[in-house]
C-alpha cells in the first residue's frame, strides 16, 4: 500500500472517530464513506431505511461474487482518552468501527488499483447499527446479497481488537461468536404504605428471588458443553416515593447462547421459572422474549483457508486459533446465516500500552497502523478467494 493511500484512510478514521453516530442514521458518516469512494469507478448505492452505503467493483475478469464488510456505528459512551480527535458529544467510537470504515475503503482503493486483472466481482457493504439495531439483516433485507446480480460465494469482516497485540490474528472455525437475545419480565403485585407490608402484596421479594432463581437454572439446567450467560442488566420499580411499596418491578435479561437448542431450551423454560416464583409471593409474572443476533458461526473450509493463508503470509507465531467461542456477539452473523464466510479479529493495541482497556470502554484506545495490515489482508482474502487459490 502506497504512502499516500494509508495517509488517506488514517485520515478517514480519524475523521470519522471525531464524529460517531449511533444507531441506523449516520448521514455524517455515510458522507464520508461516499467521499472516500468517489472517483474509484464503482456502483454505489445507499439505503432508504438506514444510512448504509454498498459499493460494487467488477473485475475485468470473469468469475464469482465475493463481499467484504465494516460496521460504521459508535456508541452511547463520553470519550475520555485524551486522543486530540476524540468525540466530544458523549459518543464514542469504543468497538472500533471506524477503523473498520477506514480499512474496508482501502481495500476497495487496492482492488481498483488492479480492476482489470480482478478476476470476479467484490461488494463492499458498509453498515450501520451494529451495536444492537440489526443494521446487517436491514441490509440484507434491502438487497445487499444481491446488490452485484448473484450472489456472494463468500464474505469476510475483520474486528480490530484493543486488548489484542498489534498485529495479531485471531480466529477459528465453526461458532466465533454467540446469539443475543433478550428478556424483558415484569412482576405485578399490589402497592402499599411501606409501613404496613401485610396489607400490599409487595413484588420486591418476589423480583429478588426470580433474580437468584435464574442463575440457579443456569447452573442447573443449561448443559456445561453448550453454555449460556443470563444477565440481570436492569430491575426498576413503579414506586417514587420513600415510603411507598412498588406495585410493579420491571426486569431486563440479556442473554447468551452458542446453541440454537440451548436457546430454545431457555425461550421454553424461563418465562414458567419466573411466574412460579412470582406466584408464591401472591404476585403474577408479564414476560416477552425478544429475539436479536444468532450466533455467528464461521464456515469451517472457508476459515480453515483463511487462516491457512494468514500463516503462510505471516508465520504460524501471527495467528491465534481461540479454543472457545466469545460470549459477545456480532451481526454479521446474520451475513454469514446466508453465505459462507469468515469473521477476523485482529489486534490494534498500541504498542507500550501494558494495560489496554476493553472495548466498549471510555478509555479504549486502537493503533490505527494497524490498518495498512487490515486493507492488504481483506483485499487479499477477497482477491485469493475469487481466483479459487483460498483452500486449506
Amino acid at each position: 500500500m502506497s504512502d499516500a493511500v494509508l495517509d488517506d484512510i488514517v485520515a478517514l478514521r480519524r475523521r470519522i472517530h471525531a464524529r460517531p453516530e449511533l444507531g441506523l442514521d449516520l448521514p455524517e458518516t455515510q458522507r464520508a464513506v461516499l467521499d472516500a469512494l468517489d472517483g474509484l469507478g464503482l456502483e454505489v448505492t445507499t439505503g432508504t431505511g438506514l444510512s448504509s452505503v454498498t459499493a460494487v467493483l467488477r473485475g475485468g475478469r470473469p468469475g464469482p461474487v465475493v463481499l467484504l464488510r465494516a460496521d460504521m456505528d459508535g456508541l452511547p459512551i463520553a470519550e475520555a482518552t485524551g486522543l486530540d480527535f476524540a468525540a466530544v458529544d458523549g459518543t464514542m467510537h469504543a468497538c472500533g468501527h471506524d477503523l473498520h470504515v477506514a480499512g474496508l475503503v482501502g481495500a476497495a482503493r487496492l482492488l481498483t488499483e488492479r480492476r482489470a486483472e480482478l478476476p470476479g466481482t467484490v461488494v463492499f457493504m458498509f453498515q450501520p447499527g451494529e451495536e444492537g439495531h440489526a443494521g446487517g439483516r436491514a441490509m440484507i433485507d434491502e438487497g445487499v446479497l444481491d446488490a452485484a446480480g448473484e450472489r456472494p460465494v463468500a464474505a469476510y469482516a475483520i474486528h480490530v481488537d484493543s486488548t489484542t497485540p498489534l498485529g495479531q490474528f485471531v480466529s477459528r472455525p465453526g461458532p466465533i461468536m454467540a446469539s443475543a437475545s433478550g428478556m424483558r419480565l415484569s412482576i405485578v403485585g399490589a402497592g402499599g404504605h411501606a409501613a404496613f407490608p401485610h396489607l400490599a402484596t409487595d413484588p420486591v421479594p418476589a423480583a429478588a428471588e426470580t433474580v437468584l432463581a435464574l442463575q440457579t437454572f443456569v447452573a442447573r439446567r443449561v448443559p456445561v458443553a453448550s453454555p449460556a450467560v443470563v444477565s440481570v442488566v436492569r430491575i426498576a420499580s413503579d414506586s417514587e416515593a420513600p415510603n411507598v411499596l412498588p406495585g410493579r418491578v420491571d426486569i431486563a435479561l440479556n442473554i447468551r447462547t452458542l446453541a440454537r437448542e440451548t436457546l430454545q431450551l431457555l425461550r421454553a423454560e424461563l418465562p414458567a421459572l419466573v411466574e412460579r416464583v412470582a406466584a408464591v409471593h401472591g404476585c403474577r409474572a408479564e414476560t416477552e422474549f425478544v429475539d436479536s443476533y444468532p450466533v455467528t458461526h464461521n464456515d469451517p473450509h472457508e476459515t480453515e483457508g483463511v487462516l491457512s493463508l494468514l500463516e503462510q503470509r505471516h508465520g504460524t507465531g501471527r495467528v491465534t486459533r481461540m479454543p472457545a467461542p466469545s460470549m459477545a456477539s456480532e451481526d454479521f452473523a446474520y451475513v454469514l446465516e446466508e453465505v459462507p464466510g469468515t469473521l477476523l479479529f485482529l489486534g490494534a493495541c498500541p504498542e507500550g500500552v501494558s494495560d489496554p482497556a476493553p472495548m466498549h470502554s471510555e478509555r479504549t484506545l486502537f493503533d490505527d497502523g494497524v490498518l495498512g495490515l487490515q486493507a492488504a489482508t481483506l483485499a487479499e482474502l477477497a482477491w485469493r478467494r475469487l481466483e479459487g487459490t483460498l483452500t486449506p
